[in-house]
């Protein structure tokens, strides 16, 4: 695993706190892994998900930190979702 998934799961499960009770979701940070976000948590993964979100690690990075909006990086190409689209609604909200 590297350390910027690491990173990622720690920043997911602090703010995800009890896990995401809505479905399963899997952020795919380009050339570092994956990481599947469920009711357990946040865990190092590559495993089916209801949803897909896609981005290269500096934009994650900005999404999780706050300093980038997900719905602004899906708009201009920086975060792909494939899946189901409410779901990864839900999921914004409760990064942000």
């Amino acid at each position: 695993m590297s350390d910027t998934v690491a990173t990622a799961v720690a920043a997911l499960n602090e703010k995800v706190e009890g896990g995401f009770e809505d479905g399963t979701a899997k952020f795919v940070i380009e050339g570092e892994g994956a990481i599947v976000l469920d009711a357990n948590g946040a865990r190092a993964a590559d495993e089916d998900a209801d949803v897909t979100l896609t981005a290269d690690a500096e934009t994650f990075a900005g999404i999780l930190s706050g300093e980038v909006n997900a719905t602004a990086a899906f708009m201009t190409g920086k975060l792909t979702v494939d899946g189901d689209m409410g779901l990864a609604m839900k999921l914004g909200g409760a990064l942000s």
